[in-house]
């Protein structure tokens, strides 16, 4: 594949949906683009405005957060997968995660996973509560108020 082959076939992958620049450099070597070459297009790219690792983390976030229902551990090892620098991650974290729905978000998670399980819960119902939270990232800090909220709210309702 010629460099211009390359790149217009890079600028429209990118302009398809938001990349990560590990994302797009993947996929040059698979069209076994050049490093030379490949290292061009992701600077023209970038300077065109087709590529940006902020826009990026700020996408993948937001999406992360509203549609998956990830915690912030999850979310980072992701990040950090797609080779997202530790700052990017931090910052993309202060600008968008709103500590009361990020708790929220947990709250309404775990009401759906304890449907069946009796009140007041048992030692095992609480570990596998624990164990959910865990498997979509959340810390375990954030569970156990998550938990407690959960107990207030069904003393208040009785």
């Amino acid at each position: 594949m010629t460099y211009e082959q390359a790149l217009n076939k890079a600028a429209a992958w990118c302009s398809k949906a938001e990349r990560a620049t590990r994302d797009v450099l993947d996929k040059l070597r698979v069209w076994e683009v050049s490093e030379a070459d490949a290292a061009r297009i992701i600077q023209w790219l970038t300077d065109e405005g087709f590529l940006s690792e902020a826009r990026y983390v700020h996408a993948f976030v937001n999406d992360k957060l509203t549609y998956d229902h990830w915690g912030r551990i999850k979310i980072r090892y992701a990040l950090q997968q797609k080779g997202v620098s530790p700052e990017q991650i931090a910052l993309a974290f202060d600008e968008q995660i709103n500590e009361e729905q990020y708790l929220g978000t947990l709250v309404d998670l775990l009401k759906g996973k304890m449907r069946g399980m009796k009140l007041p819960l048992d030692r095992n119902d609480r570990a596998k509560l624990y164990r959910f939270a865990a498997s979509r990232g959340f810390e375990t800090a954030v569970c156990s108020q998550a938990l407690q909220r959960m107990e207030v709210q069904e003393d208040d309702d009785e």
